[in-house]
């Protein structure tokens, strides 16, 4: 069994392996690193020799690390990096390039509709249904999207949002309230096998999930970075934020959402803590709009979408994608018995 994890500005790790009654043997790292002792290879090799398969990341990294003596010198490699080689010759770990992907370009749907199938193509991905899905959301009503541990009434005044014609759904993973118009902004949803982010802490997988669209930000003219724990942000200020939920079925969903011509004096009305939020973005009067993505590229939403898809498809293997009549079916089942049911929204009250 052959692995490989190339460590982001470091080296390259290799671990080829057999399995004997269900533990590791015969193990072989090796790479381009550099290492202080030679000898020291031997000890990590015999460091893993007889774990169990079923042994997690961390485990092993551990394992490791207590067999090295604080004399040895570890250079563009380190005990996690090993461990995750390890891992990925097992199956118990994949990286971006082990995936083909479905891309499913924008739909316009309910707001609601498209927050609940983030829980039903977690399951379609889980079940085998679906490849993994990056998949873009598009919709013509109004509406603030809180996070799944945020209270109703600290973040939202509903006396604003029923005025408005802005409907509120909780939905499934955590973070902060989106508030989101027809065409305001840009939300895609990433669907993914949480082996694509084993052994790496949570800050580390927004990090590594968010690092396409910082390619894609960067094509369109926008010089973006990640801040943590999960912001996107260019040198004018905060663009988004991203949010994720584990399933436990082995599934992720990680989803972003990307300022695009966003009505500032309408959000501050309904968010209470919109003024908080704006005050990252320079935004001083509630008359004007948080734009950074319309007025950095000059260009229209539909072709910074495009230009997502197209830079995504650069990266990785990806296919053209739909969503499957079950998938929507369900998503609309789960409209009427949860996300628009009181006992949801309220939650946390």
């Amino acid at each position: 069994m052959h692995g490989e994890f190339k460590v982001p500005g470091g080296k390259l790790v290799v671990a080829d392996v057999e399995v004997e009654q269900d533990c590791l043997a015969h193990v072989s790292i090796s790479g381009d690193f550099f290492l202080e002792p030679e000898s020291a290879l031997d000890c990590i090799n015999q460091a893993l020799t007889g774990m169990p398969v079923t042994a997690s990341h961390q485990t092993l990294a551990a394992a490791i690390n207590a067999a090295l003596n604080d004399d040895v010198m570890m250079f563009g490699f380190s005990a996690e990096a090993v461990a995750t080689a390890v891992r990925r010759a097992l199956g118990k770990a994949s990286s971006w390039l082990d995936h083909e992907f479905e891309v499913i370009a924008p739909v316009s749907l309910p707001a609601a509709e498209h927050v609940a199938l983030d829980e039903v193509l977690a399951h379609s991905v889980g079940t085998g249904l679906r490849k993994p899905t990056l998949r873009f959301w598009d919709w013509s009503d109004s509406v603030v999207v809180i996070g799944s541990f945020q209270s109703v009434k600290n973040e939202v005044d509903m006396d604003a949002a029923a005025e408005h014609g802005v409907q509120v759904v909780r939905r499934v993973t955590g973070g902060g309230a989106m508030f989101m118009e027809p065409g305001n902004c840009i939300t895609y949803s990433l669907t993914v096998p949480t082996s694509l982010v084993d052994g790496v802490n949570i800050e580390q997988s927004y990090q590594q999930l968010d690092a396409w669209v910082l390619g894609a930000l960067n094509k369109v003219g926008i010089r973006a970075r990640y801040v943590p724990l999960n912001d996107i942000a260019s040198d004018k200020g905060k663009i988004g934020g991203a949010a994720q939920k584990r399933f436990a079925n082995g599934v992720l969903v990680h989803h972003a959402t990307l300022a695009y011509d966003i009505d500032a004096s309408k959000m501050l009305q309904v968010l209470r803590t919109g003024r908080e939020k704006l005050s990252d973005k320079g935004i001083t009067s509630a008359n004007k709009r948080v734009d950074p993505m319309r007025s950095q590229t000059g260009l229209e939403r539909q072709a910074i979408i495009e230009s997502f898809i197209s830079h995504f498809a650069e990266l990785y293997q990806t296919q053209a994608g739909s969503y499957l009549p079950q998938e929507l079916e369900a998503a609309k089942a789960l409209v009427s018995s949860k996300f628009l049911t009181e006992e949801w929204l309220y939650k946390v009250s």
